[in-house]
């Protein structure tokens, strides 16, 4: 049987998958090989499936070898921890889930913090006391260049002094494959190996490889308020909400967090294929849907020189 013949834009559009799989897998192998103790963060969103099968396409047939750990705020939404549960199941994965139990315990919300010192302290403090309880040299990460400003300034591999601070304007140099992996005490390494994938890229590899995401990717019909302009879906009953607000609407997620603070778009796209068709048009911003990126002492750089992921 002959072989199928592709266009030359799918054919380009395969390659540069190739390419950025291959660059991933490398920056994984490179991490677990040059650090004691790594350890992969898992948001459950898209990014972090698509590294979380790169790593497991790094080491098979063995499984991935070194912990993945979940910082769960308690405000997930309920389809996000059920979709992280069988994952790990079916995966066989070491997963460490860490809570602010301190800030659970004193009733830190959302709504009563805001959305800055709720992400400081249900978010940061936890990934860093979770980190250091670990004593991991290495955490790699899911986020990409594209995604915001101050991730734009990330080095694939990305220095963190003592007590996680990131200074984005001491970065060591990154010349074609060598990685400067040595550390002083008290400094940590941060590894983002999709740093180099746009939004684009990420859904085309999750249509190429067949990956399973979290439902609330694709368009639905969903319990929804608006607030400030933002579509807001109602997870659970502890959103302080009129009843009276909420109405059906047609709506998909971009990008996953909270439920309280991610806010859905109007769209039709109910599968990967016209997700990405939708994407090929779209130029909005994915984060302009995350109610925690702001600016000034609120911007997600003054978050990641605290220790934000």
């Amino acid at each position: 049987m002959a072989r199928p013949s592709r266009s030359p834009a799918t054919l380009t559009a395969s390659r540069v998958l190739d390419a950025l799989e291959a660059e991933a897998i490398w920056a994984i192998r490179e991490a677990a090989g040059a650090f004691e103790r790594p350890v992969l963060l898992y948001s459950i969103g898209k990014d972090s499936t698509v590294l979380l099968h790169l790593a497991a396409k790094a080491f098979a047939p063995g499984r991935i070898p070194f912990p993945v750990l979940h910082i769960d705020t308690t405000w997930k939404f309920r389809e996000m921890i059920a979709f992280r549960d069988r994952r790990a199941a079916e995966l066989g994965l070491d997963l460490r889930v860490v809570t602010n139990h301190e800030a659970v315990a004193a009733g830190v919300t959302p709504f009563r913090e805001g959305a800055d010192e709720y992400t400081r302290l249900m978010k940061t403090v936890a990934l860093r006391t979770a980190l250091d309880e670990g004593r991991f040299d290495v955490a790699l990460g899911g986020a990409r260049r594209d995604e915001e400003r101050s991730r734009a300034k990330e080095r694939m591999f990305s220095l963190r002094e003592p007590g996680h601070v990131w200074a984005p304007a001491a970065q060591r140099p990154e010349f074609w494959t060598t990685v400067n992996a040595a550390l002083t005490p008290g400094q940590t390494m941060r590894a983002f190996p999709i740093s180099n994938w746009t939004e684009l890229d990420v859904w085309r590899y999750i249509h190429r490889e067949g990956l399973e995401v979290v439902p609330l990717y694709f368009t639905a019909e969903r319990p929804t308020i608006e607030r400030n302009g933002q579509l807001i879906a109602i997870d659970d009953d502890r959103y302080p909400v009129d009843p009276a607000e909420v109405r059906p609407r047609r709506v998909r997620f971009r990008t996953l967090g909270c439920y309280p603070l991610t806010a859905g778009d109007a769209s039709e796209a109910e599968d990967v294929a016209a997700i990405i068709a939708e994407l090929e048009q779209n130029r909005r911003s994915e984060r302009a849907g995350r109610l925690i990126d702001g600016t000034g002492s609120s911007s997600m750089e003054a978050k990641k020189q605290e220790g934000y992921f």
